[in-house]
C-alpha cells in the first residue's frame, strides 16, 4: 500500500560529456541497474534549478544547455526499492568534465555511448530516455 498522498513529481538528466559519451550510474535504489542521476523536486524550487541540484549533489557535474526530453509515470513498479508513485520530468543536459564524485545513492559510474549504453542492465525508464534521445 502506498503511503504517499500524492505523485512526486522528480526530474533526471541524461547527462553528455564533452566526448559525446553519457553518464549512467547504477543503483541500490533500483535493483543495482544503471540509471540517469536526479531526485525529486523540492517544494518552491523550480524543474531546473532541481535539476541542476540533484545532478551536482549526485555526480559532483555542473550541467548546462538543458533540454527537455519526456516525462513518464512510475506507480509501484518492482525496479524502485520501495512502492512510489512518481512522475519524471527527463532532460538532456551536457557537462564540461568527466569527473564524477558520487554520493551514497550510486554504487559505480559509467560514461558510455547511448548505443552501447542499451546492452547493459537499464532501469526501464532509463532505457526509454536513451531510445528517445537516439530518435
Amino acid at each position: 500500500m502506498l503511503k504517499q498522498h500524492f505523485p512526486e513529481p522528480t526530474v533526471g538528466g541524461l547527462i553528455v560529456g564533452p566526448d559525446g559519451k553519457i553518464l549512467l550510474i547504477k543503483s541500490y535504489k533500483w535493483k543495482n541497474l544503471y540509471v540517469i542521476p536526479g531526485g525529486h523536486i523540492e517544494l518552491g524550487e523550480k524543474i531546473h534549478e532541481a535539476l541542476k541540484r540533484e545532478i551536482k549533489e549526485e555526480t559532483g557535474l555542473d550541467i548546462y544547455d538543458i533540454r527537455f526530453i519526456n516525462y513518464y509515470e512510475h506507480i509501484s513498479e518492482p525496479t524502485f526499492w520501495k512502492k512510489r508513485h512518481f512522475i519524471f520530468l527527463d532532460f538532456l543536459a551536457k557537462t564540461k568534465s568527466t569527473r564524477v564524485h558520487l554520493d551514497e545513492e550510486g554504487q559505480a559510474y559509467i560514461w558510455i555511448t547511448p548505443k552501447e549504453a542499451l546492452n547493459l542492465p537499464l532501469e526501464t525508464y532509463t532505457r526509454k530516455v536513451i531510445n528517445k534521445y537516439l530518435t
